[in-house]
């Protein structure tokens, strides 16, 4: 009886379990982490797929899926009806986020461009509309700019969020706008498409973004995007710090700093530099 048991739980759980169960509890958190891992290798898969990699029901993949896709460690796609890996996996993983190629790759040259401009270098990627900042190096100034791995932030009130913003088609960058909005948080921020597409247009051309005190008062930020194989903008580079820090030729200065350490992560990984519209 018990090896019967035994059988039937390696298939799924049984509706008599409790799911408050010591027992349960970790065998569903178990599937739900050999849910992950198949996701990890398959980049994206069915709900049929992964219930047959792993061997359950389809009922209790969707279940464990969707209470993942409510935290952000999946995602799926309606179109195509896969699902994927999402951002919030990071969180998990970011102990060994120094292994991956993009932060592995940018983690020098941030570091150089931090010494070449004395302010904090971060890299950032993209996410449902926002930016997620997966790496840092502080300049050891006494009032810095702070962002913590995993720290989230609008893309239209960010240098990097604009940067990416900028190598988007308008179609593409008004689903995040109706999906997001233009929120205000300083006097300086852009809230209305106008004014974005404008400053976007800018961006383009120039091959860096600026950000003037958009998400914090007193804080300045310039940013360009790193690219992929395809030319893709994937993620950006940028450095950030006080106003009193960044006056105009001092922008000037930064910017041709900050395209080239841009372009070097992107030769580091094997990327294509677009070059400006202009």
């Amino acid at each position: 009886m018990a090896d019967q048991t035994s059988q039937t739980r390696s298939r799924g759980r049984p509706r008599t379990v409790s799911p408050d169960a010591q027992g349960s509890t970790v065998q569903a958190l178990d599937r739900g982490l050999l849910l992950l891992g198949v996701l990890a290798k398959q980049a994206k898969a069915t709900l049929t797929e992964l219930a047959m990699r792993i061997g359950m029901p389809p009922s209790t993949a969707h279940r464990l899926l969707t209470t993942l896709q409510k935290r952000g460690f999946v995602d799926f796609d309606e179109a195509t009806q896969d699902w994927m890996i999402g951002v919030e996996a990071f969180r998990i993983g970011s102990a060994f986020i120094h292994r991956t190629n993009l932060v592995e790759a940018g983690r020098e040259v941030m570091r150089q461009l931090m010494e070449e401009t004395g302010e904090t270098a971060n890299l950032a990627i993209a996410d449902d509309g926002n930016v997620v900042f997966v790496s840092q190096v502080e300049t050891p100034n006494p009032i810095r700019a702070f962002f913590s791995a995993g720290n989230r932030g609008p893309m239209h009130a960010s240098g990097i969020g604009k940067a990416l913003l900028a190598e988007m088609p308008q179609d593409k960058v008004e689903q995040v706008l109706q999906k997001n909005g233009l929120p205000e948080y300083t006097s300086k921020t852009l809230t209305s498409p106008d004014a974005l597409f404008a400053d976007l247009e800018t961006t383009r051309k120039r091959g860096w973004s600026f950000d003037n005190e958009e998400r914090h008062s007193g804080m300045r930020c310039i940013a360009a995007a790193i690219h992929n194989a395809h030319g893709e903008a994937i993620a950006g580079i940028s450095v950030s710090g006080p106003t009193v820090r960044f006056p105009d030729h001092v922008i000037a200065e930064f910017a041709p700093k900050v395209r080239r350490a841009a372009a070097e992560v992107s030769r580091l990984i094997g990327g294509t530099v677009p070059k400006p519209s202009e």
